[in-house]
């Protein structure tokens, strides 16, 4: 039998390679240009504009870092590995920076999806949606999602920079796959570099959702 702490490792292991080829895999479609998920109909909205500068920032060091260190070492195989380490790690930032670039929010005529790079996408049904609005908020921490307790139920915030800009408030509570237990939830808050173009998008698809329910 598995014990839970192996449950755990193995779960964690998981989760490394699907980052992992995930990274590699945003960094192929920034490089072709392309978007997933962006079927003609569907509205892609960007959530990376704030948070680009600074990995740009450690992209630029790693760049100086990388050459740097191959010169200044005097061993051979020691500045082998490193080269290698330093342009893997070089690599593996600007794929992190093209999975919040290819990965956006996307309006889909069935549902509002909330992601976060390859880490994560959340589906919500526009017949699960009761309100969405432009309205700042902010979290403690720099967890993927936060979860804290609101009027309605827990809400499940999406942060970038510990940011958000962005609010959908469901008809029902309804379940995310968040660690090992589904989560419900009631509220969704999230960041996207152009709150009000999204809102009025999404209210839009949202009013023609229901002029088309059923009496």
């Amino acid at each position: 039998m598995i014990t839970r702490a192996a449950r755990r490792v193995l779960g964690l292991a998981g989760w490394l390679i699907r980052v992992e080829i995930g990274i590699w895999r945003s960094l192929f479609l920034w490089i072709t240009r392309r978007v997933p998920g962006r079927d003609p109909g569907v509205q892609a909205f960007p959530y990376a504009k704030e948070e680009s500068p600074i990995i740009g920032v450690f992209i630029f060091l790693s760049c100086i870092e990388v050459p740097v260190v191959h010169l200044l070492l005097p061993w051979e195989p020691v500045r082998l590995a490193l080269l290698v380490v330093g342009i893997w790690g070089l690599l593996w930032m600007i794929g992190f920076l093209a999975s919040m670039r290819v990965f956006q929010h996307l309006l889909t005529d069935a549902c509002l999806r909330v992601r976060h790079g390859t880490r994560l996408d959340l589906k919500v049904n526009w017949d699960d949606v009761k309100t969405i609005r432009a309205v700042r908020g902010s979290v403690p921490t720099n967890k993927l999602v936060h979860l804290d307790g609101g009027e309605h139920g827990t809400i499940a915030r999406v942060a970038v920079l510990k940011q958000t800009r962005v609010a959908a408030e469901l008809r029902r509570p309804i379940s995310i796959a968040l660690a090992d237990d589904p989560t419900p939830i009631s509220e969704i808050h999230f960041y996207v570099d152009n709150p009000r173009g999204f809102v009025a998008a999404a209210r839009e698809r949202l009013d023609a959702r229901t002029s088309i329910a059923p009496a």
